[in-house]
């Protein structure tokens, strides 16, 4: 009886301590993008960012057109040396997205912030989202870095809606209008 006991408590431990900083509302987690992506996609991969792409080969579907939920692997670049990953929230047009993610702008001089439904635009030449443009905060809109990616990676899906991926990822009525101004100008 005493080992059934000790084998409950320590699971129970491990389940209660295994995502700490995500408890709750995910959108007050602080810190960085890999744990934040892992809890509001679903997609359990560990590592760091830029990894993701090559450890999702063989476990996770891949591919280079969006979907709601699926986690957008930035590659390794002088900008980012870890790589970044961040969950699509909405596809606005063909060339626009929002994305939710952790640890991209400085919000009240702090890095590590959750930033909900930030404009995504495709810039590569073939259309085939393989760099793109990030909202900044700082610029108060589009960054002027191009970043390099791998593409998306997609969790279990039933019906086209990722079974997975957090509600909390965007908001209810996010600001497409806003967004196809900071990818078009205007």
């Amino acid at each position: 009886m005493r080992s059934v006991v000790v084998s409950f408590f320590a699971a129970f431990i491990l389940a209660v301590t295994a995502h700490p900083a995500l408890a709750g509302n995910i959108l007050d987690y602080q810190g960085q993008c890999v744990p934040f992506a892992r809890e509001a996609s679903g997609i359990e991969i560990h590592g760091d960012a830029w990894t993701w792409w090559g450890k999702a080969k063989g476990r996770y579907e891949r591919g280079s057109l969006p979907a709601i939920g699926s986690v957008l692997v930035f590659a390794k670049s002088p900008q980012l040396p870890l790589g970044h990953v961040a969950v699509v929230s909405r596809i606005v047009d063909h060339r626009v997205l929002m994305v939710t993610h952790a640890n991209w702008s400085r919000i009240d001089g702090e890095r590590g912030h959750v930033e909900r439904d930030v404009t995504l635009v495709d810039v590569s030449p073939d259309n085939d989202w393989s760099e793109v443009r990030v909202w900044y905060n700082s610029n108060d809109g589009l960054g002027a870095t191009t970043y390099p990616i791998y593409g998306f990676i997609y969790g279990e899906t039933v019906s086209g809606r990722d079974v997975h991926a957090s509600p909390q990822i965007t908001e209810r009525h996010p600001d497409y209008v806003g967004s196809l101004i900071d990818a078009y100008g205007g």
